[in-house]
């Protein structure tokens, strides 16, 4: 067998996990997996969990897309969990029971891994000592505690035997891998935009004797990301035609659908909670009160049929075209109905502003933590999924022009990174330990 690389990097992200091998010091080896018929770099942050006799510890547990498909094909006896890293820094969240056994967050994200290398194969068979494991700059949630969610991620990376693990923020990782790219002294702002959190970096690199030096000026974030530009469109363009902004008729008294229901379309997986719950008698009761039965039928139907993966499947299909085209159609097909709407950029826009917003004013932060002006920075390098929505884009290039900005290994970058901060001689310039 070869031996191993020197350095792993974990990009462990909300939406999509990335791991890269550190090979050498020029390139990094990304890890893919056979899904769909395809060897693809993205690993869905997804857990599930089955009662199976037959399994050792009594139970079934899957990771990725292999847990989405076990939840679709059984959801009343599937326990699905995604997104679970905004839990990391929580002080609220101590543990959770699945199928009868309790789980904190680290046995959780030590599930996840023991899957993701299973499915990695000969990739992930022999591991290296060091590995490098990428953080936000800000934690998502309500007074996120770093140092707990750095203390979890060290227990469950120490199960799988490393024996030395060491963090970089993830916007940092981008940047060395993208600073490899200059010839010159330059400041860098590296824009990070994630599932759940959009975090900033400004560094400076020079290169002295050769190698690359960096000096960190500023970093900022915001718990604002691509899974809140879904859920505008969800709110937008879905919820109305599912009954949101509805009245119905109590007796002699005219109310309006409580719009509870619908907060629960931020995230598909919870749609499915929906239908053991209380409200979901509440919601089949309005189909006959209603002054708009039919709306309130199509909710009920797609709870029913569980059929909020493939919603949002719709969502990311419109999201994706609206990136390259000025409208593009919205298309959703359930059994009995059907929504589809002819969709706007500009109006898309719209319903992100308040995002948009606050993307925009956690930039200006880190430029402010920095003391510098847009005319200060030399470069700005965009990475992540949302970097390719193009009001975006065009905040950056409407704020530092368009020359400055770079794009690449969108979805790679930061694992990549990771990866080849670990041939660094002086580590202790890109990382820290928990």
């Amino acid at each position: 067998m070869s031996r191993p690389p020197p350095s792993i990097g974990v990009d462990f992200g909300t939406t999509n996990t990335v791991i890269a091998l550190g090979d050498t010091d020029e390139a990094a080896r990304l890890v893919r997996f056979p899904i769909d018929g395809n060897h693809q770099s993205t690993f869905r942050s997804a857990l599930s969990f089955q009662i199976d006799p037959e399994a050792a510890a009594g139970r079934l547990v899957e990771a990725g897309p292999w847990a989405i498909e076990a939840y679709l094909d059984d959801p009343g006896e599937t326990r699905f969990i995604q997104s679970f890293k905004s839990y990391a820094a929580s002080r609220l969240f101590t543990e959770t029971t699945i199928l009868g056994r309790r789980y904190a967050f680290e046995d959780m994200l030590s599930a996840f891994l023991l899957r993701v290398r299973a499915h990695a194969g000969e990739a992930l068979a022999e591991l290296p000592k060091r590995l490098i494991v990428g953080r936000p700059v800000t934690f998502a949630g309500a007074q996120p505690d770093p140092a707990l969610a750095l203390s979890r991620y060290e227990t469950a990376f120490r199960r799988l035997g490393f024996e030395e693990i060491l963090y970089a923020y993830e916007p940092v990782a981008a940047a060395f891998f993208f600073a490899r790219r200059l010839d010159a002294e330059a400041t860098v702002l590296v824009a990070d935009f994630g599932g759940g959190t959009s975090d900033f970096s400004i560094i400076r690199f020079a290169r002295q004797d050769g190698a690359l030096t960096a000096t960190p000026l500023s970093q900022s974030g915001v718990g604002v990301a691509g899974d809140a530009f879904d859920y505008r469109i969800i709110d937008h363009l879905v919820s109305p035609e599912l009954g949101k902004g509805s009245s119905y008729r109590d007796f002699d008294n005219i109310l309006p659908a409580p719009n509870r229901y619908y907060t629960s379309f931020a995230r598909w997986d919870q749609l499915a909670l929906m239908r053991a719950s209380r409200d979901m008698r509440d919601i089949r009761g309005l189909v006959r009160k209603s002054l708009e039965p039919a709306k309130m039928a199509r909710l009920v139907e797609l709870l029913d049929e569980n059929l909020g993966y493939r919603l949002y499947q719709s969502v990311s299909r419109l999201k994706e075209a609206l990136s390259g085209a000025q409208s593009a159609d919205f298309q959703f097909q359930a059994e009995t109905f059907a929504i589809e709407k002819r969709v706007e950029r500009a109006e898309f826009e719209g319903w992100i502003g308040r995002e948009l917003t606050a993307i925009e004013g956690a930039v200006t932060e880190a430029l402010s933590g920095a003391g510098l002006g847009p005319e200060g920075v030399d470069r700005v390098f965009l990475t992540g999924g949302t970097s390719f929505v193009p009001a975006v884009r065009r905040m950056f290039e409407d704020r530092f022009g368009a020359a400055k900005i770079a794009t690449g290994a969108e979805l790679e970058s930061i694992a990549s990174g990771l990866a080849l901060m670990g041939g660094e001689a002086d580590l202790s310039r890109w990382c820290q330990r928990a």
